[in-house]
Protein backbone atom coordinates (compact mmCIF):
# COMPACT_ATOMS: atom_id res chain seq x y z
CA UNK A 1 0.00 0.00 0.00
CA UNK A 2 1.36 3.59 -0.88
CA UNK A 3 1.70 6.54 1.65
CA UNK A 4 -0.97 8.00 -0.30
CA UNK A 5 -3.56 5.09 -0.13
CA UNK A 6 -2.59 4.76 3.87
CA UNK A 7 -2.82 8.28 4.84
CA UNK A 8 -6.06 8.01 2.79
CA UNK A 9 -7.33 4.85 4.55
CA UNK A 10 -6.16 6.58 7.89
CA UNK A 11 -8.54 10.08 6.76
CA UNK A 12 -11.86 7.65 6.83
CA UNK A 13 -10.58 6.17 10.09
CA UNK A 14 -10.27 9.63 11.60
CA UNK A 15 -13.39 10.58 10.52
CA UNK A 16 -15.43 7.34 10.97
CA UNK A 17 -13.93 8.06 14.70
CA UNK A 18 -14.78 11.55 15.31
CA UNK A 19 -10.93 12.17 15.99
CA UNK A 20 -11.09 15.78 14.40
CA UNK A 21 -7.58 17.14 15.38
CA UNK A 22 -6.09 14.19 13.20
CA UNK A 23 -8.67 14.17 10.44
CA UNK A 24 -8.17 17.97 10.22
CA UNK A 25 -3.69 16.90 9.56
CA UNK A 26 -4.16 13.98 7.60
CA UNK A 27 -6.57 16.44 5.21
CA UNK A 28 -4.36 18.78 4.78
CA UNK A 29 -1.37 16.28 4.07
CA UNK A 30 -3.80 14.61 1.73
CA UNK A 31 -4.20 18.22 0.29
CA UNK A 32 -0.12 18.94 0.22
CA UNK A 33 -0.21 15.02 -1.53
CA UNK A 34 -2.36 16.20 -3.97
CA UNK A 35 -1.02 19.74 -4.91
CA UNK A 36 2.60 18.16 -5.58
CA UNK A 37 0.78 15.30 -8.13
CA UNK A 38 -1.35 17.78 -10.13
CA UNK A 39 2.21 19.89 -9.99
CA UNK A 40 4.28 17.00 -10.90
CA UNK A 41 1.36 15.88 -13.99
CA UNK A 42 2.33 12.44 -13.19
CA UNK A 43 1.12 10.05 -10.60
CA UNK A 44 2.78 10.43 -7.23
CA UNK A 45 5.91 7.82 -6.25
CA UNK A 46 6.40 7.09 -2.57
CA UNK A 47 9.25 8.95 -2.92
CA UNK A 48 7.70 11.60 -4.16
CA UNK A 49 5.24 11.66 -1.13
CA UNK A 50 8.25 11.27 1.23
CA UNK A 51 9.60 14.46 0.04
CA UNK A 52 6.24 16.11 0.95
CA UNK A 53 5.95 14.59 4.18
CA UNK A 54 9.88 15.22 5.15
CA UNK A 55 8.99 19.11 4.27
CA UNK A 56 5.66 19.09 6.30
CA UNK A 57 7.93 17.82 9.11
CA UNK A 58 10.52 20.03 8.91
CA UNK A 59 7.82 22.80 8.67
CA UNK A 60 6.58 21.41 12.30
CA UNK A 61 10.12 20.83 13.79
CA UNK A 62 10.86 25.21 12.53
CA UNK A 63 7.60 25.91 14.26
CA UNK A 64 7.92 24.21 17.06
CA UNK A 65 11.39 26.33 18.30
CA UNK A 66 9.72 29.36 17.35
CA UNK A 67 6.90 29.09 19.46
CA UNK A 68 9.07 27.44 22.14
CA UNK A 69 11.46 30.67 21.77
CA UNK A 70 7.77 32.78 21.93
CA UNK A 71 6.55 30.76 24.88
CA UNK A 72 3.23 29.65 23.17
CA UNK A 73 3.32 26.10 25.17
CA UNK A 74 -0.56 25.90 23.40
CA UNK A 75 1.06 25.63 20.06
CA UNK A 76 3.88 23.93 20.49
CA UNK A 77 1.81 21.01 21.73
CA UNK A 78 -0.51 21.44 18.77
CA UNK A 79 2.58 21.19 16.03
CA UNK A 80 3.96 18.52 18.42
CA UNK A 81 1.17 16.36 17.55
CA UNK A 82 1.17 17.12 14.23
CA UNK A 83 4.84 16.29 14.08
CA UNK A 84 3.82 13.18 15.68
CA UNK A 85 0.99 12.21 13.35
CA UNK A 86 3.60 13.08 10.45
CA UNK A 87 6.45 11.30 11.66
CA UNK A 88 4.52 7.86 11.55
CA UNK A 89 4.15 7.90 7.80
CA UNK A 90 8.23 8.82 7.31
CA UNK A 91 10.56 5.89 7.56
CA UNK A 92 12.68 5.24 10.56
CA UNK A 93 15.15 8.27 11.23
CA UNK A 94 18.31 7.43 12.03
CA UNK A 95 20.29 8.17 14.97
CA UNK A 96 22.90 10.46 15.76
CA UNK A 97 25.26 8.00 15.80
CA UNK A 98 24.27 6.38 12.89
CA UNK A 99 24.33 9.95 10.65
CA UNK A 100 27.99 10.28 12.49
CA UNK A 101 29.08 6.86 11.27
CA UNK A 102 27.61 7.68 7.18
CA UNK A 103 29.33 11.16 7.39
CA UNK A 104 33.08 10.00 8.44
CA UNK A 105 32.62 7.70 5.91
CA UNK A 106 31.30 9.76 3.44
CA UNK A 107 34.09 12.27 4.37
CA UNK A 108 36.96 9.71 3.91
CA UNK A 109 35.46 7.91 0.47
CA UNK A 110 35.29 11.73 -0.86
CA UNK A 111 39.17 12.79 0.97
CA UNK A 112 37.17 15.98 2.06
CA UNK A 113 39.52 17.96 5.00
CA UNK A 114 37.89 21.55 4.99
CA UNK A 115 34.95 22.95 5.64
CA UNK A 116 35.03 24.88 2.94
CA UNK A 117 34.38 20.99 1.23
CA UNK A 118 31.03 20.47 3.16
CA UNK A 119 28.76 21.27 -0.13
CA UNK A 120 31.02 18.54 -1.58
CA UNK A 121 30.11 16.30 1.40
CA UNK A 122 26.36 17.32 1.47
CA UNK A 123 25.56 16.34 -2.08
CA UNK A 124 27.21 13.14 -1.86
CA UNK A 125 25.52 12.36 1.28
CA UNK A 126 21.64 13.48 1.13
CA UNK A 127 20.95 10.96 -1.36
CA UNK A 128 21.87 8.37 0.89
CA UNK A 129 20.04 9.42 4.07
CA UNK A 130 16.86 11.43 1.90
CA UNK A 131 14.17 11.33 4.50
CA UNK A 132 15.28 9.46 6.53
CA UNK A 133 17.45 12.16 9.10
CA UNK A 134 17.07 16.20 9.53
CA UNK A 135 19.30 18.26 6.75
CA UNK A 136 20.29 20.85 9.27
CA UNK A 137 21.46 18.06 12.03
CA UNK A 138 22.96 16.69 9.38
CA UNK A 139 24.99 20.18 8.28
CA UNK A 140 26.17 20.87 11.65
CA UNK A 141 28.15 16.94 12.43
CA UNK A 142 29.40 17.57 9.25
CA UNK A 143 30.84 20.87 9.47
CA UNK A 144 31.84 19.69 13.08
CA UNK A 145 33.58 16.86 11.46
CA UNK A 146 35.40 18.77 8.96
CA UNK A 147 36.57 21.46 11.72
CA UNK A 148 38.71 18.96 13.41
Amino acid sequence: MSIFEQIDKDTIKALKGGDKERLTVLRGLKSDLKYKQIDSGEKLTDEKALEVLSRAAKQRRDSIEQFRQGDRDDLVQQEEYELEIITAYLPKQLSEDELRQLAEATIAELGADSPKQMGMVMKALMPKVKGKADGKMLSKLISELLAK
